[in-house]
């Protein structure tokens, strides 16, 4: 939702409404993890009461523990937190599910995938950054479409495959596409395909969705 208009939200959701949208992605940035600030609390309030598409939040802060209580966290929402942002990466984990969410991690292009390891039997999720995090509108990471590959490999040979692959950067129609034959199956949709300015955003959904079937 980073790439979204504050001007048009309300249409906005509608249009994802109408479409089965299964997730609205929200960005949280500390300005310290990531150089962008984007705490977003406000902005979700207004998507719950307006919609009831669960909420997806990708916190690129540091001390993840001492935030999670900040957000209003509902069964069916997901929460990531960074892996390269603390220590009490199954602490933030149980807090997470103890609120009913599904909880992920999140990892940047340059942490390889072997890094969840320690914590795969209590994640829902892994969020693979494809670009490095903080900015919308970032060339893709080449070398990231194998890390899905890995990823899916690595969940897999640990007995892990009900844990999905989600992918954030530049997850355009055809690298989606890639994203989807490697592994991938959660897409974060931003201005190279659901908000592309030469496109609408029911045209965007309806491009990505025949990229990803």
């Amino acid at each position: 939702m980073m790439c979204a208009s504050i001007y048009d939200i309300e249409e906005m959701l509608q249009a994802f409404v109408r479409n089965g949208i299964e997730y609205l992605h929200i960005d949280v940035m500390d300005g310290v993890f990531v150089p962008n600030f984007m705490l977003s609390n406000s902005i979700s309030k207004q998507y719950r009461e307006k919609c009831n598409i669960p909420l997806d939040y990708h916190l690129m802060v540091v001390n993840p523990l001492e935030k999670i209580n900040w957000f209003d966290l509902r069964k069916g929402d997901l929460m990531s937190i960074h892996l390269e942002s603390t220590d009490k990466i199954k602490e933030c984990l149980d807090l997470i599910h103890s609120k009913g969410a599904k909880a992920g991690l999140a990892i940047k292009p340059q942490t390889p995938a072997s890094k969840i390891i320690p914590y795969i039997k209590k994640i829902d999720f892994v969020l693979v950054m494809t670009v490095n995090p903080g900015f919308a509108g970032q060339k893709l990471v080449i070398e990231t479409l194998n890390k899905i590959a890995d990823m899916r490999k690595l969940l897999d040979e640990n007995n892990r495959k009900d844990v999905m692959i989600e992918v954030d950067g530049n997850v355009g129609f055809e690298n989606a596409k890639i994203m989807r034959e490697k592994g991938a199956n959660i897409f974060v949709a931003g201005t190279s395909s659901v908000f592309r300015k030469d496109l609408s955003i029911e045209e965007g959904i309806h491009k990505l969705r025949e990229a990803i079937k």
